[in-house]
């Protein structure tokens, strides 16, 4: 490539074109390929790059705690959660009609994994997408600093597809915060599509807000039109840990197995030496008489015998 032709591409910000233009030339030339056709290549390595870009700034945008993929989630771990209901959740279709989620579970059954999840696809199929966890929502709008920049906050809420709200129910929230929240669900119903997940039933959320018309104020928009998914089963995060102290208790057991053993090798040896000796006390001899063994001495007052 010529340093001119390198110049125009950079002033038209024309990246990808650059990066693909001599492996496209090499080909063009090999396979004979006409002048729209090596331009339509060259057109499609410049938007697969853009695409590339966009998604990797509206991942960065949405704030996502951890990135997770359909693809790592294990749905054979708890069979609560249907396969083909999440999938088809990943389509997207419920963003374009729009129509709201809620993710309801007990901890570390999978909701937070399947909400980024959800998320993230949603990115690649071209959404707008927020994630923000309860607590994110508590220190948007009521740190001191942020008293003064509520509509800019408010419009990031309201101005994304899909808003994902994590993590609803892990412990009571502040004063004002069912406000804010009732807001957000309100300015969203049937505008925007918006998911949740939380631990706790929904009777619990008037105590979880501390403001109990506040709270059915936003179950009944939000459970309007929803889907609502109910997880049971297991903690994902504790399974290596009750595998851990599975191996460890047959450890135990093996432990104890090889020391019961070990003390009936011990009592079968004490036995044997037990019978070892009391069958030589049995083949010995009393002791000897030393005083029969001496020689008689003569008495004094004998005489020698006499031939």
């Amino acid at each position: 490539m010529n340093e001119s032709l390198q110049t125009a591409l950079t002033r038209l910000r024309l990246s990808g074109l650059a990066a693909s233009l001599d492996v496209r030339l090499q080909e063009a030339a090999g396979h004979h390929l006409g002048h729209s056709e090596f331009l339509e290549l060259l057109l499609q390595d410049e938007l697969l790059v853009r695409n590339e870009r966009l998604i990797a700034r509206r991942v960065k945008a949405a704030g996502f705690r951890e990135l997770k993929a359909l693809d790592e989630f294990d749905f054979a771990f708890n069979p609560s959660i249907k396969r083909k209901v999440i999938f088809d959740l990943a389509t997207g279709r419920f963003i374009r009609e729009p129509r709201d989620v809620l993710l309801i579970g007990p901890p570390g059954t999978g909701k937070s994994h399947i909400a980024q999840a959800l998320g993230y696809q949603a990115i690649k199929n071209g959404s707008v997408v927020l994630y923000r966890s309860i607590f994110d929502v508590v220190r948007d709008f009521l740190h001191d600093e942020a008293m003064s920049q509520q509509d800019k906050i408010m419009e990031r809420y309201l101005r994304a597809d899909l808003l994902i709200i994590d993590d609803m129910g892990m412990k009571q929230l502040p004063k004002r915060s069912g406000e804010y929240l009732f807001e957000i669900i309100m300015r969203r119903y049937q505008v925007r599509s918006t998911m949740m997940t939380s631990n706790r039933p929904l009777e619990d959320w008037g105590k979880l807000i501390g403001d109990v018309p506040a709270a059915t104020a936003i179950l009944d928009r939000f459970l309007h039109n929803a889907e609502v998914i109910a997880i049971t089963g297991k903690s994902y995060r504790l399974r290596n840990r009750a595998a851990v102290e599975g191996k460890a208790s047959v450890a135990e057991g093996k432990a104890s197995v090889a020391e019961g053993k070990a003390s009936a090798a011990d009592g079968e040896q004490s036995k044997q030496r037990g019978r070892r000796s009391t069958a030589g006390d049995e083949g010995l001899s009393p002791p000897e008489d030393t005083d029969a063994r001496k020689p008689l001495s003569s008495d004094r007052g004998a005489q020698p015998a006499t031939l």
